[in-house]
């Protein structure tokens, strides 16, 4: 997951800007024809890289030299996860949300289906998780070649192309500042991590138990992250649409507004985890990762932190100012880096999470702080929102009695939704009850009613 995005240099990261760019020009097959070749070739190149320095790689992430066998099937995955990437990246610039879930959902299905049953008869090892998951994603996106063939049968002739020095000086600066936040996001993610096994000072076996036990905190939160930056892709054609048409303003609202839905979603979801945590980690995990436990609830806060960046960043990537994003990232991981050789040490397991918190709601501020000084008016309902997922360090108890107030707030004054916003937020849920009832009453219809006595 870190070496994929990095492999393409970043290319697919800007097909959500620039496919609008270049469709209207009618050149989208010229497009589309140099950057999948660059990716192709790239993204080859990775893959032999991380199977020949396979001892190398087994040193850096496990801590030991002994696991080249995993990381040539990591490797292997690596192909797979690639040209995955690749399709979702382009599906998400067509606004073929449909095809993006089936993608996904198809991937999720298949490695659930196939990882057991290979655990069972095969390796019960993570041989067969990684095996499974690259068949998994081989699978979904063969799946989706269909799709892909009837949208370049059905694209406009093109006019002749753009001269390869012209294309490329207009698309590789922003496609290398989006390579540089891919490398640097994906860092931050996994740096913590990283620092456990080599600078914690424990035995490897000890370290890679804290690493488990880390991990099963993120189980949950990591899939608020992936669904904020599904989200945040999901919006960059849209807004990138606006921002080409001259709206900046209508950009600047609209970002403010998503923002704030995105944030209160994922702070009533975190207090669901909160409340659920305790029955999730004796039950399922079976008291196996009591740690992970006691840090979920700062887990869960950075990474709300963290899946808004992802939709903030969304300003700076219109104005193509993607260079600051990636400082504002950098500026976090440093600090990151820089308290954990603190902290880590002293605190242990702890003071990798807090360090974490830190760095984290620090980048969102930067980014917020950049994206004002290029014209976006950030509103105080943004930024006393933003701050409401650190009521979810203090437990369930402190995040339920923000969310009161949040409500609270909400219906008597405009301090943190204005009368637009909600009128939007009415008409939205209104249109889903409709659709609700309406599926509803398709069922009740005498049709449907006598089909099912037959």
């Amino acid at each position: 997951m870190l070496a994929a995005p990095l492999a393409v240099l970043g290319l697919p990261g800007s097909f959500g800007r620039y496919l609008e760019y270049y469709r209207f020009r009618g050149q989208l097959g010229v497009f589309l024809r140099r950057t999948t070749l660059l990716c192709l070739a790239t993204g080859v190149v990775a893959v032999l890289l991380v199977g020949g320095a396979r001892d190398w790689f087994s040193k850096l992430i496990f801590g030991i030299p002994d696991q080249s066998e995993l990381v040539v099937w990591i490797a292997v995955c690596l192909a797979t996860v690639i040209a995955h990437n690749f399709l979702v990246s382009l599906f998400i610039a067509l606004r073929q949300y449909r095809v993006v879930n089936a993608l996904q959902f198809f991937q999720s299905v298949i490695f659930a289906l196939l990882s057991v049953p290979l655990m069972m008869v095969w390796r019960c090892d993570a041989v067969s998780v990684v095996a499974a998951f690259g068949v998994a994603t081989l699978v979904s996106s063969l799946w989706s070649v269909p799709w892909l063939r009837r949208f370049w049968t059905n694209r406009a002739v093109a006019p002749p192309a753009a001269g390869q020095r012209d294309f490329w000086s207009k698309l590789l600066p922003f496609a290398t500042w989006v390579w540089v936040t891919n490398l640097v996001s994906n860092l931050f993610e996994v740096v913590d991590r990283y620092m456990i096994v080599h600078c914690s000072g424990l035995p490897a076996d000890q370290a890679l138990r804290q690493v488990g036990c880390y991990h099963s905190s993120r189980l949950i939160p990591l899939l608020f992250v992936a669904l904020a930056t599904l989200l945040g892709s999901m919006v960059t054609p849209h807004l990138s649409f606006d921002w080409e048409a001259g709206r900046r303003r209508e950009v600047s609202a609209r970002l403010n507004t998503v923002l704030k839905a995105l944030v209160l979603a994922l702070l009533v979801a975190s207090t669901a985890v909160l409340v659920a945590g305790p029955f999730v980690f004796k039950v399922a995990f079976e008291n196996k990762f009591s740690v992970g436990l006691a840090v979920l609830p700062e887990t869960l806060a950075y990474c709300a932190w963290f899946g808004m960046f992802t939709m903030a960043q969304n300003y700076l990537w219109c104005a193509e100012k993607a260079s600051l994003s990636s400082f504002a990232l950098l500026i976090g991981l440093v600090l990151n880096v820089a308290l954990n050789f603190v902290w880590l040490p002293a605190f242990g397991l702890h003071g990798a999470v807090w360090a974490k918190i830190v760095s984290n709601l620090a980048a969102i501020l930067l980014v917020y702080g950049f994206s004002r000084w290029h014209g976006m008016k950030i509103d105080v309902g943004t930024w006393l929102l933003t701050l409401a997922p650190a009521a979810l360090c203090f437990g369930p108890l402190a995040a339920l009695a923000v969310l009161l107030v949040i409500f609270i707030v909400s219906l008597s004054t405009t301090w943190l939704f204005h009368a637009e916003e909600k009128r939007q937020f009415a008409d939205a849920f209104k249109s889903c009850l409709e659709k609700l009832k309406s599926y509803r009453n398709s069922f009740a219809r005498p049709e449907y009613a006598g089909s099912a006595e037959r």
